[in-house]
């Protein structure tokens, strides 16, 4: 189509906005330029390579997301321009990284557990988890991990119905290993004792807010360690854990820890796109809307796996996937769920008109 022409109030990190604006975007989907307009282009013209809307900034990344039961293309048509999938067998999830349109992909492949730990009795049976008995053996399948491309490892503490949890000698060893080779390691950890095993082996980061009440002293630990917890609050709250995560939410933000918008498509009550509950949890957390959305877009972006691979500024020579609505999200977060258009590679990828099937709700369960 050539250049397309987004007009509308541009947001833009550190979060300023000025009204009457134009975001002129190439073949290739390099952003050209960010102009003011004068009223007369502001008017709604017939011309398709010019999109009119109220406002114009990056699509979200959501963090915490299982492809295996969505469909990253669909996400993509959902203003989701990027997402970390934590949990699939990796020659699967390795075929997501590819073929656009679709959004940028990060991989853990198979979750790290102990053998017939979870989610092997569960949601993991069908090759999405990998068990470890020891640390020799989990730093051989850290290896294996490394070397078939992904770009994170996933470890999982979850003792819930008395499974088995990897030691923290074996805990160790796959933070160890995967740091050893350049990667993080985000950890499935929502009970006290199972976040204490984590900041005691070195995780990077836990990739849901906890779902006991933490002590005083465990969440000044958390900040002092400089973790990353992804939020994945509503689902949470859809499985039952109710106040605790959310005084956990509330609790973390005051003391510092970044909590990311994260939403671990798949599980209960999730569908494909901007989970617009989700950014409210978090914006009543103590980020508030803008908060929220930075933790979904600047803050995001800088996440193990998609560092360096997404941008999410509005300037001339990013990439940004860009996301049209008819609504300021600060003043109406529901404009995330119909967008005006979303515009990949230079691409217009969808609009209000497109819609796409919801995620069947067949899975349950914290992933």
């Amino acid at each position: 189509m050539g250049i397309l022409t987004l007009r509308g109030t541009v947001w833009d990190q550190p979060g300023s906005a000025v009204a009457a604006q134009q975001v002129l975007v190439g073949a290739e989907g390099v952003i050209l330029a960010v102009e003011n307009c004068t009223p007369s282009t502001v008017d709604e013209v017939a011309d398709p390579s010019v999109i009119a809307g109220v406002w114009v900034g990056p699509a979200l990344i959501d963090a915490h997301v299982h492809l295996a039961f969505g469909s990253p293309e669909l996400l993509l048509t959902k203003a989701v321009g990027a997402v970390r999938d934590l949990g699939a067998p990796l020659a699967s999830a390795q075929a997501w990284r590819a073929g656009p349109p679709h959004p940028v992909v990060a991989v853990t492949g198979e979750l790290l557990t102990a053998a017939d730990g979870y989610p092997m009795n569960g949601w993991g049976a069908e090759g999405f988890s990998w068990p470890v008995s020891d640390p020799g053996d989990a730093a051989a399948a850290v290896r294996r991990l490394v070397e078939a491309g992904a770009d994170l490892i996933k470890l999982a503490l979850e003792p819930a119905a008395a499974q088995p949890v990897p030691d923290l000698a074996t805990c160790r060893a796959v933070v160890d290993t995967a740091h050893a080779a350049g990667l993080a390691v985000t950890c499935h950890a929502l009970a006290t004792e199972m976040i204490v095993r984590g900041l005691d082996a070195g995780v990077d980061e836990f990739c849901h807010t906890p779902t006991e009440v933490l002590p005083d002293e465990l969440v000044d630990r958390l900040a002092a360690a400089g973790v990353t917890v992804i939020s994945t609050i509503q689902t949470l709250i859809d499985g039952g854990a109710g106040g605790a995560v959310l005084d956990n939410a509330r609790t973390l933000v005051a003391a510092g820890v970044p909590l990311l918008y994260g939403t671990d498509l798949g599980n209960a009550g999730t569908t494909p796109g901007v989970s617009v509950t989700e950014l409210e949890q978090l914006a009543a957390a103590g980020l508030g809307r803008t908060g929220a959305l930075h933790a979904a877009t600047t803050q995001a972006a800088r996440l193990p796996g998609l560092a360096g691979r997404v941008d999410v500024a509005v300037r001339p020579g990013a990439r940004t996937v860009l996301v049209v609505l008819d609504a300021d999200p600060l003043v109406d977060p529901t404009a995330w769920h119909r967008p005006v258009a979303v515009v990949a590679g230079g691409r217009l990828i969808a609009g209000s008109a497109h819609s796409g099937p919801v995620l069947p709700h067949g899975h349950t369960g914290t992933r």
